[in-house]
């Protein structure tokens, strides 16, 4: 691979990263050609996409996003498959079904990047599954804000009634 190729391999990457905002990297080392492309194909249809590419070059990416993103530089060792996904817990709920069940540990998670949050090592696999995603997050703020106006116009159009009948009360006596 010449000096232009790995450039393109960088600016892909950076693209990729600043495009999903999220990404996962696994290893897959150990694992056979099958089990990888079944992990690809779940990928698909889980919305992930997952890219192979070497350590050096992921590095070089990753350094060129804002801020200092070194703390996840020490899970760049030995192979290493970036999944990007919108979705920041996605990959991690995708790894673990991968691992369900099986009696497996790959893949492995090695890092991840979450909204320049970095969690590195897989014993970091569980808080991952349980974030919340943006539109879970937003949802529950939409619902808190209106539960309290629910109330106030429910207890209004309950009051209407009972004011309407002691109205009509009085009207019927006088």
């Amino acid at each position: 691979m010449n000096r232009e190729e790995k450039q393109e391999v960088v600016l892909a990457l950076q693209a990729k990263m600043q495009e999903y905002g999220n990404f996962y990297i696994a290893d897959t080392s150990g694992l056979s050609v099958e089990k990888v492309n079944n992990i690809r194909r779940k990928c698909f249809e889980s919305g992930i996409e997952m890219k192979v590419a070497k350590n050096t070059l992921i590095k070089i990416a990753i350094d060129g996003l804002e801020g200092d993103s070194s703390d996840i530089f020490p899970a760049l060792k030995g192979q290493s498959a970036l999944l990007f996904s919108k979705v920041g817990n996605g990959p991690a709920k995708l790894i673990k079904s991968l691992r369900k069940g099986k009696g497996e540990d790959k893949p492995q998670l090695k890092g991840a990047y979450i909204d320049s949050a970095i969690f590195v090592g897989d014993n970091q696999l569980d808080a991952l599954v349980s974030l919340k995603s943006r539109e879970e997050l937003i949802g529950e703020i939409i619902g808190l804000l209106q539960s309290p106006a629910k109330n106030v116009v429910s207890a209004l159009q309950s009051g209407g009634g009972k004011i309407a009948g002691i109205v009509k009360t009085l009207q019927e006596r006088g």
